[in-house]
């Protein structure tokens, strides 16, 4: 069942207008990490992710994430579109964040635009943002999208979602 989308309000994109399958897309927007006085990554070169009902994931480029920061963490999972993923940890200073990033060491041919980048969860950080503006985490255990006032809903995640 498909829910009824959220008025878009001017500057806004909703997210049931974004395409099923997923695309991948560059995005200029800039995208910052930051956890415990540290900036774990800082970009304008992202790639950004588009699905119905799910706010935007960043990919951010291996080379715009602080060094030492990125651990591979275990485990792997399968995305129909992308294909096989692994996990990241992320080290600052004695914090531990277990499994808050992925990424895609050979995606599928759609989406070669992800190789070398890691999406992170934004819930475990201090602050992630786009554009200067402070993200609210996509609701779900599972999901890993951004939203910003730049989004109209309602989005996956939330009870009673589970069928969009």
């Amino acid at each position: 069942m498909r829910p009824k989308p959220d008025p878009i309000a001017v500057g806004q994109e909703s997210v049931w207008n974004y395409p099923r399958p997923a695309v991948a897309e560059p995005c200029s927007s800039r995208i910052m990490i930051e956890h415990r006085g540290q900036i774990i990554a800082d970009t304008r070169n992202s790639v950004r992710t588009l699905e119905t009902s799910h706010p935007p994931s960043y990919y951010i480029p291996m080379s715009d994430i602080a060094a030492g920061t990125l651990r591979r963490a275990e485990g792997s999972s399968f995305c129909e579109w992308k294909g096989a993923a692994v996990y990241w940890d992320v080290v600052v200073g004695d914090s531990l964040l277990s499994r808050v990033g992925w990424s895609y060491p050979s995606p599928s041919a759609e989406f070669v635009i992800l190789r070398d980048h890691v999406a992170f969860y934004a819930a475990p950080f201090d602050r992630c943002s786009v554009d200067g503006e402070t993200v609210i985490p996509q609701p779900g255990e599972f999901y890993g999208g951004w939203i910003t006032s730049k989004l109209a809903g309602p989005f996956k995640g939330v009870p009673g979602s589970r069928g969009w």
